[in-house]
């Protein structure tokens, strides 16, 4: 970033520090890699069973993730599913990119048109 680019406006700023503080914690992250790596909709007892926390304290921080959209859920009978928001999350290392003054780093097929506001070639 050079000396003269302002800051992100409000709004991305407001956005981006939403999805960090939902990443603050070593739960939700466990959560997240979780969902990720296994790559199929699990039910609030998987998870409890995976990362070893009580059932209402994954249900508080899948509702942490769901509001920041890292993960998606739906409902199944009396069960609910969760499952990593593919989109928002290939977003994340952009936005620390771009909170950082990096380039942005380019995916396979993208366009400088198609590139995040406030990314900076």
């Amino acid at each position: 970033m050079k000396e003269e680019d302002p800051p992100l406006d409000r709004g991305t700023a407001a956005e981006y520090a939403s999805w960090f503080k939902a990443l603050a914690d070593p739960t939700r992250i466990q959560i997240v890699t979780l969902l990720a790596r296994r790559a199929r909709p699990m039910n609030v007892g998987e998870i409890v069973a995976a990362v070893d926390v009580g059932q209402s304290t994954v249900s508080a921080h899948l509702k942490v993730l769901a509001e920041v959209r890292f993960v998606l859920f739906e409902h199944r009978g009396s069960a609910t599913y969760y499952r990593i928001h593919d989109a928002c999350v290939d977003c994340f290392p952009t936005a620390a990119d771009i909170v950082m003054g990096r380039p942005v780093p380019t995916q396979p097929g993208d366009s400088p048109a198609a590139q995040p506001e406030g990314a900076r070639p």
